[in-house]
């Protein structure tokens, strides 16, 4: 398979080894859908670091928008884990497989695990920060006047979002009915709530009442 790296907005995709054997992998093992929308996240991560004038590796950026939802696949449903930290883990082997610093190797699980998290990724490192900042520009939109019109084109004609709103809500929902657990305190028990009939979101409140403690 040739993988490509092209240029868009005035970002490229890292031509190194690495990124291309990242993305084969995302490839050959997720759907069309989660392969295109993490290309976007990586570009709107990138030019998000761009406009907030943040120094960062952009190869390291791209491995974690690239394995952000690899976790949300069929093989990682009976896990028992949140997805986020399936993605991560195997960010994690395949870093660990081509002998990365362990210091990058953890700027991208964190970067992942904590994709879905508000309010923390930004006070942290770049990578980080950024693949927080891709998927929420993609995902929810947030930013949506950072970019430009013209940049915004481009990178979506090059990986189109058809339906995409539907879609990664379906991806979501697949991704994890089968363990409703793992949502306890984050933003998808809202997914469950919405799409899963007879979903009980966990309450925070009530489990402190009922835990075992008699005070």
């Amino acid at each position: 398979m040739t993988i490509d790296t092209p240029l868009a907005a005035g970002v490229h995709v890292p031509d190194t080894k690495l990124a291309r054997e990242a993305t084969e992998l995302v490839r050959d093992t997720t759907s069309e859908l989660i392969y295109h929308h993490s290309r976007r996240v990586f570009w709107f991560g990138a030019l998000q670091g761009r406009n907030r004038d943040l120094g960062f590796d952009p190869e390291l950026l791209y491995i974690g928008a690239m394995f952000h939802d690899l976790g949300l696949g069929e093989r990682f449903r009976s896990s028992g884990r949140r997805f986020e930290v399936d993605s991560a883990d195997e960010a994690r082997r395949f870093l660990q497989a081509h002998q990365v610093p362990e210091d990058s190797i953890r700027r991208v699980w964190t970067a992942i695990a904590l994709h879905t998290t508000p309010g923390i990724p930004s006070h942290m490192e770049p990578e980080v920060a950024l693949v927080t900042a891709g998927v929420e520009y993609d995902v929810l939109g947030i930013g949506y006047g950072d970019i430009s019109e013209a940049d915004r084109a481009e990178i979506v004609a090059l990986h189109p979002r058809p339906h995409f709103k539907r879609d990664i809500l379906t991806a979501f929902t697949d991704g994890i009915r089968p363990k409703p657990e793992t949502t306890f305190g984050n933003v998808k028990a809202d997914v469950l709530e919405h799409f899963v009939p007879g979903f009980e979101r966990g309450d925070f409140v009530r489990t402190i009442l009922d835990s075992p403690w008699p005070e």
